[in-house]
């Protein structure tokens, strides 16, 4: 009888044991995630000859749902310039192109166990485009390119569109029970003539 409590008080404790190492696993991971950054944006194909180089800004949070797979609603904001060539082809003396984005991305981690943390993120949402361009005069049409609409590009116009975005990034804890990051996605906006797309690289750190 004392030997089946001796079992019994053992087989327990045991149990108790490997409650406590697997609830200590499940709250290795936060529920919740929010990130912020900022980095520089290249333009890339039709885009890249109509924009200069810019930069951006992001944020964002969201959920996990384990060690491998969350998600993040983004918000983020490129700024370029317009280039010499296009500025003078449109009439104008200068020109700037400025894109507010909302997306939902689902966000699967790679290399959970390891201290580099690798990923592959990606989704959509609505991306909220301005173009401004300084103009002579008093004109309110100051050319045509069909970059930046079909008909007289006006000098300040806005426009809301659906887009997707695709990327990785890698990130390495810190002491803080944070993580560093650096993430380059590919964003597309879909118009109604020629797509704007560029990829934004973004340095940051992530709770």
């Amino acid at each position: 009888m004392r030997m089946f409590s001796l079992r019994s008080g053992l087989c327990s404790s045991v149990s108790l044991g490997i409650f406590l190492i697997g609830s200590l696993s499940a709250q290795e991971v936060s529920p919740f995630t929010f990130s912020i950054g900022g980095g520089f944006t290249q333009p890339v194909g039709n885009t890249g000859r109509q924009l200069d180089d810019g930069w951006n800004i992001q944020g964002g949070a969201g959920m996990n749902f384990g060690k491998y797979l969350g998600v993040m609603v983004d918000l983020g904001y490129n700024s370029f310039g317009i280039n010499t060539l296009t500025v003078n082809n449109a009439g104008a003396t200068g020109g700037s192109l400025h894109v507010f984005s909302a997306t939902l991305d689902p966000i699967v981690h790679l290399t959970p166990h390891s201290r580099f943390d690798i990923y592959v993120t990606g989704g959509g949402g609505i991306f909220h485009r301005t173009q401004e361009f300084s103009q002579p005069g008093n004109s309110t049409a100051i050319g045509i390119d069909p970059f930046f609409g079909i008909g007289p590009v006006t000098s300040s116009y806005s426009v809301n569109k659906p887009g997707i975005d695709v990327g990785a990034g890698i990130a390495f804890g810190t002491k803080w029970h944070g993580k560093v990051f650096a993430e380059a996605k590919y964003d597309r906006i879909y118009t109604n003539y020629r797509h704007t797309d560029y990829l934004p690289v973004t340095f940051g750190f992530r709770w």
